[in-house]
């Protein structure tokens, strides 16, 4: 009995913030039920055959894998990168450390606006800096062709301190013995120790921040919501914003459950692949 007393009110929480919401997201996918409304009334598969013919919902979708695939890989190989240049330096680690985490810790609202001055068309001081250098300048997020690469660019500027950090403890992490081994079976060389011991002993390490940072890419909301607005056109839009919008501002609770159900049901699959496919060629210590 002090056993379940002293986990009750843990359960008490999961169940309220967590169960309960998600049952009343299945309830009203099956619902024609509008934000504010006092009664509703059960469609069936009607909101989900219309998030499947829906093209605005298939533009979403292309965004969002997209915009992941420019983000993980991005970020999981700058990270290493980074995170590989500290180590090898024997001076100012701590700042070097500090300098690249900041992006992460600080506020996605913060950040967002603070991009928004430096892309700015005609005051931002990245296009100020091309114009300076002689290169073309563009309306970074108001242009169908820029809107998405630019927000890929913020997405692994944030997320490259959580990676670089993570793949640090990882490089502590492994023996000093392997590398004299491989020194000794001819492995001398920085490329050489790299691809034979760093990379494969790191498997562990990588597969968590690949599955995380797809996790955070996938939930990309705020710097959606106040850079573009998911435009030009649907340029930028990516699913999470497609629930916050359906919902949110066009009232449609129904139609907004159904693809966060949609969305939900994709995130499990790929991160579940994902970390199946991955497992298979990690070496655990």
């Amino acid at each position: 009995m002090w056993g379940w007393a002293l986990i009750a009110p843990a359960l008490i929480f999961l169940v309220v913030l967590f169960f309960l919401p998600v049952i009343g997201v299945f309830v009203i996918a099956f619902s024609d039920w509008q934000f504010g409304a006092s009664s509703l009334s059960f469609v069936g598969l009607a909101n989900f055959r219309e998030v499947i013919f829906d093209e605005g919902f298939r533009a979403s979708l292309i965004n969002t894998v997209v915009y992941v695939v420019m983000v993980v890989p991005g970020t999981v190989l700058a990270g290493l990168l980074i995170a590989l240049l500290i180590e090898s330096s024997h001076s100012c680690r701590a700042f070097y450390r500090a300098v690249h985490f900041l992006p992460f810790m600080a506020t996605a609202t913060a950040m967002a606006i603070s991009w928004e001055a430096l892309l700015h068309p005609t005051i931002g001081l990245v296009n100020h800096s091309l114009a300076a250098l002689g290169l073309p300048v563009a309306n970074w997020l108001r242009d169908e062709t820029t809107a998405l690469p630019v927000l890929a660019v913020i997405g692994i500027w944030q997320n490259l301190g959580y990676a670089m950090v993570l793949f640090m403890a990882g490089l502590k992490s492994i023996p000093l013995d392997l590398y004299d081994a491989a020194d000794v079976d001819g492995a001398d060389q920085w490329l050489d120790r790299l691809r034979t011991v760093t990379i494969p002993m790191l498997g562990p390490v990588s597969m968590f921040v690949v599955i995380v940072v797809a996790l955070r890419a996938f939930e990309t909301f705020d710097t959606i919501q106040i850079l573009t607005q998911g435009g030009p056109g649907h340029s930028s839009e990516m699913l999470l914003f497609t629930i916050y919008r359906e919902s949110f501002e066009y009232l449609r609770a129904g139609y907004g459950a159904a693809v966060a159900i949609v969305f939900l049901a994709i995130v499990v699959a790929l991160t579940f692949l994902q970390a199946r496919s991955m497992d298979k060629r990690v070496h655990y210590q």
